[in-house]
């Protein structure tokens, strides 16, 4: 079985988009029709964005940690008790290609690290646009980690721990244990998704801040 897990904190504008992109790569003729589960992990939510979910026919699960880390673990160690072999991450602000779970699985590596790609930068400058893709690596060999475009196989998962119960940058962490670990990773941008440059961002510390940032340079 394969999993794919989607931390949501308050998204019901977004995260329908999300789980339907996420539902049409679950039914890709390459997996041979092997299960996929898909998990909406529900942190602190206060609007819609089970209603969403669950209208979808998406699993869903509540914490109220305010942890995207935390959420992320949880809901990991949910899909592993599922027997997920393979482990897939994504946002709620992002959507996935039709080949996403696919073409991770095709590398045969013990984990895979994506590249995203912002398709409206509505409420940036073009000087904002241009100093993030002065700096982005949209490549193969890329070193970029996205929480929003992650994979990683059951075994190395557990070999270093999981996800860190961090508010941030836990994705960065799983990726640095499993590099110390000697885990075969795949830094592809074939598999790329798309993802929110808004401002409202839910997790402090993560692509969203680092885009207020870019504005700010930009500013000064």
């Amino acid at each position: 079985m394969i999993g794919v897990l989607v931390p949501v904190h308050n998204e019901e504008q977004l995260i329908g988009a999300c789980l339907a992109s996420v539902l049409k790569a679950a039914s890709h003729p390459g997996l041979a029709g092997e299960q996929v589960e898909v998990l909406a992990v529900l942190d602190a939510c206060s609007d819609n964005s089970e209603a969403v979910a669950t209208a979808l026919g998406v699993h869903t699960l509540s914490v109220n940690s305010r942890n995207v880390g935390h959420a992320r673990s949880v809901g990991a160690s949910y899909l592993l008790g599922r027997g997920a072999r393979w482990l897939a991450c994504t946002d709620a602000d992002s959507q996935v290609g039709e080949d996403w779970l696919y073409t991770q699985l095709e590398f045969g590596a013990e984990a895979v690290c994506g590249t995203v790609h912002v398709a409206d930068w509505h409420g940036h400058s073009e000087a904002v646009q241009a100093r993030y893709q002065a700096n982005y690596q949209d490549r193969d060999g890329h070193r970029h980690i996205h929480g929003a475009n992650l994979g990683v196989c059951a075994q190395a998962y557990r070999r270093v721990g999981g996800f860190r119960p961090l508010s941030a940058h836990e994705d960065v962490h799983l990726i640095e244990d499993l590099e110390r670990n000697g885990a075969r990773i795949v830094w592809t941008h074939l598999n790329r998704v798309i993802t929110s440059a808004r401002f409202d961002c839910r997790a402090q510390g993560g692509f969203g801040d680092y885009l207020k940032g870019l504005a700010e340079s930009a500013q000064s």
